[in-house]
Parts: structure tokens; C-alpha cells; sequence
């Protein structure tokens, strides 16, 4: 089977590197990809955005199933066009990708049909706005309805923040994104992610995480994309994910159904849990990042077996099977990020790095320079290691990026921090 994915991340990193495992893969091709992604797939010098470049590049490499992995071409529908064009593809279509393209849509979409989250309500003027805001009381959330590459919600604690993150997304802060926004409740808590595989009836459980967002070490910092990430995550007990499964994610796949719009591909729920009680934050159309470098690797069934099925409607028949031992990664990032940072910086030790047992180092921002590799973006590589427990993965994720050479980045020392407070 030849397959092409779609992405150039540290995400689509980890899964070029699962699927080159599947036992049924001829060709994998991966559009753009990085210098990480061409130790595993063929790069095709295509960008996500370029729509008709890929179609016809399918059409011509006779590519029999298509990946997508960010979230931006799911939204507008590039699923749909594959589809179109005889192609089979796994991600939802456009109009089932609302779910990650329209924050209000999902608050709607839980109050009409009983599922777990906090308070809010939309708006299109800020006045309206201002005054709700002060009704839920501080902290408040405001988000941009739309989406903002990771960046459009605003935690004030304050009337005066408040005033100004809904001053600024009507103000045009995050474009057309920020046109209407959501003011909700700010729920209290310990946030973690849980994946799920839609054939847009059945439910296929993957997996639980928790990130890092803050970009310092102790939570401190602004928000970022994500610093770091371990998988399992401790207070995603058995009990917790079932009701994940039968109040959040079984109804939303039921409310989908009945809104016309089919949900099929991957569901990334952002939670809130606080006393055993998951309540849904956010719904992302996609696999996450960096949740997905801890994810994968854990995963001892074949990976494409389990996407082709989800396209195919065929969920019932797959049954995937988990390792018990813990996953972590680091995101190592250029210095400045989330802010304004310098792009071209060499980076050294990788393959030093890489060469330690159970590690393994997924390219998510980088790119080559008279034969080495440079920095790129943001956030660069996602080293990644796997242990019995989170502290031993931990251990060994540190010890790889201290091998790496770079000066121009920097990375938490702290990942993984709550699970080992709890001793896991």
C-alpha cells in the first residue's frame, strides 16, 4: 500500500515512524516533511496549503491512502477533496472538522445534547461580552471562535484583563478567528488530553497524556504549543476514561451523526478532571502534538491497520493492544519562543543523542544547511524515551538532551512533574 501524509512536525514525525512499521506498507511519502521525516518516507517538496499540488501528486504516485495531520487543510476541507477525487483519506470532512474550527459549535453541540462542560455563552459585541464575563466571575476564559494556531485563548483573571483579551480579539488580534468569540467558565482542575479513533458510529479508545503549555519550568510562563508530555497519564484512572468515553466522546460521535455531519478520523479531547468528574474543554479534529510523540510510541498494533479501518467504517473489527510501560517527551525549543526567536541555529549531538537506548528524537521544527541540521521554527525536536515508569523515561529523555549541542535552545527540566509527585 502506498501512503502519503500530509504535515511537517514533530507530529507527523512520530507518525511517519509508526506507520514505516506497518506490515502492509510499500511506499510511504510525506508532503513537505522534515529532515527527521527522510530517515522513514520520501519527502515530496509540497506544502499542506497547496491543495491541487497533492491531489495530483496522489493521482500520479497512484497513492492508495491519504494522512492529514495538521488541523488548518482539515478544516477546509481537504479530506473531502481527496475523497472527491478518488482517494481514500482519513480525516473528517469540512463540515465534521467544525469540531476544532468552531469552539462555539462544540459548546452548542454539548449543551444541546448533555455533555460535560463548563458555562458560556457566544458573542459577536464586546459589551455583551464584557458584562457575561463579570457574571461567571475570575478567572474567565475568552476564546477566539475560530482558529488561531494555538494562541486565541485568554485565562483573565481579572475585570481589566478581561475587558482587554475581548477589546483585542474584536479588535482583529487573531483575524477572522476572533470575529465571535466564547466567554466560558474557567474550570478548576488537573487537564489532560484522551484520543479516540470515529468511524463516525463506533468509538475506538486509543490513549490518554497530559502536556506541558507553560513555558518554564513549575507551570510558569506564557502559553506555548506545548513544552513536553508523558503518556499514561495517572489521573486518567479506568474509572475516569469510561466516563470519558460514555458521557463525552459516545455522545458526540451520536450528535454528529444526527447533525448530518459524520464524524470519521481522530478525536482529541482537551479535559478538565477534578474530583473523578471529566468535563470537555475543547475538541481538536486531529492527532495532537507533542501528545502524539508519547502516544505512538506506546502502540504495539499497527497503526495503518487501525486509520484504514476508521475510513472504511469498520471500527467494530479492530482491537488495538498498549504497552504498560510510560512515555516522555521534551520539546526542545529555539530561545525567544513563544515570542520573536531566530531561525538557522546549528544543532549538534543527535546522533549521539539518538543512540541511547529507548530514545527516540522526532523533528519538529528543522531543516538542513550546507548538510547539517538547523533550527527552523519554534519548537525543534520532541526527544522522546520510554521507561517502566515515568521517572525512568524522564531520566532517559534528559540524559538524550544532554547530548545535544545547541546553545540557541532551551527546554523544561521538569517534565513529567505531576505523575512523579504521585509516585509513578
Amino acid at each position: 500500500m502506498k501512503v502519503l501524509l500530509i504535515g511537517s512536525g514533530g507530529r507527523e514525525h512520530a507518525l511517519a515512524w509508526a506507520l514505516s512499521a506497518s506490515p502492509i506498507l510499500e511506499k510511504l511519502y510525506c508532503a513537505p516533511g522534515n529532515p527527521g521525516i527522510e530517515a522513514v518516507a520520501e519527502c515530496v517538496p509540497i506544502l499542506a496549503s497547496q491543495a491541487e499540488a497533492l491531489i495530483a501528486f496522489a493521482l500520479e504516485a497512484a497513492i492508495d491512502f491519504v494522512v492529514i495531520g495538521p488541523e488548518v487543510p482539515l478544516v477546509e476541507g481537504l479530506a473531502d477533496r481527496f475523497e472527491a477525487a478518488g482517494i481514500k483519506c482519513l480525516g473528517p470532512s469540512g463540515k465534521a472538522a467544525v469540531l476544532e474550527g468552531s469552539k462555539g459549535f462544540v459548546k452548542d453541540l454539548c449543551e444541546d445534547f448533555g455533555i460535560p462542560t463548563g458555562r458560556y455563552r457566544r458573542f459577536q459585541d464586546s459589551a455583551r461580552a464584557k458584562f457575561f464575563a463579570e457574571t461567571l466571575g475570575y478567572p474567565v476564559v475568552i476564546k477566539a471562535d475560530g482558529l488561531a494556531a494555538g494562541k486565541g485563548v485568554v485565562i483573565a483573571g481579572t475585570k481589566a484583563e478581561a475587558d482587554h483579551a475581548i477589546d483585542e480579539m474584536f479588535d482583529g488580534a487573531f483575524g477572522s478567528a476572533g470575529r465571535e468569540i466564547v466567554v466560558e467558565e474557567f474550570l478548576d482542575g488537573e487537564e489532560a488530553s484522551f484520543f479516540a479513533l470515529s468511524d463516525g458510529e463506533h468509538v475506538l479508545p486509543l490513549a490518554g497524556a497530559q502536556d506541558h503549555k507553560r513555558a518554564y519550568d513549575g507551570d510558569k510562563g506564557p502559553n506555548t504549543g506545548g513544552m513536553g508530555a508523558y503518556s499514561p497519564a495517572p489521573v486518567l484512572t479506568p474509572e475516569v476514561t469510561e466516563k470519558i468515553i460514555e458521557r463525552i466522546l459516545k455522545p458526540t460521535v451520536r450528535a454528529m451523526a444526527a447533525r448530518g455531519r459524520p464524524y470519521v478520523g481522530v478525536l482529541f479531547a482537551g479535559l478538565m478532571i477534578k474530583d473523578g468528574e471529566p468535563k470537555l474543554i475543547e475538541y481538536n479534529c486531529r492527532f495532537g502534538d507533542p501528545e502524539t510523540q508519547v502516544l505512538l510510541p506506546r502502540l504495539k498494533s499497527d497503526l495503518l491497520t487501525a486509520l484504514i479501518a476508521t475510513r472504511d467504517k469498520a471500527l467494530d473489527s479492530i482491537d488495538l493492544r498498549w504497552s504498560d510501560e510510560a512515555a516522555l517527551t521534551v520539546v526542545m525549543a529555539t530561545q525567544g519562543y513563544p515570542g520573536d526567536y531566530t531561525k538557522g541555529s546549528y544543532i549538534g549531538g543527535l546522533y549521539e543523542a539518538q543512540r541511547l537506548p529507548e530514545v527516540q528524537i522526532f523533528h519538529a521544527g528543522t531543516a538542513r544547511k550546507d548538510g547539517r541540521i538547523v533550527a527552523s521554527g519554534g519548537r525543534v525536536l520532541d526527544v522522546t524515551a520510554t521507561g517502566k515508569t515515568v521517572k525512568e523515561a524522564q531520566a532517559r529523555a534528559y540524559e538524550a538532551v544532554n547530548r545535544i549541542e545547541w546553545p540557541e535552545g532551551f527546554c523544561r527540566r521538569d517534565i513529567g512533574w505531576r505523575a512523579i509527585a504521585r509516585g509513578d
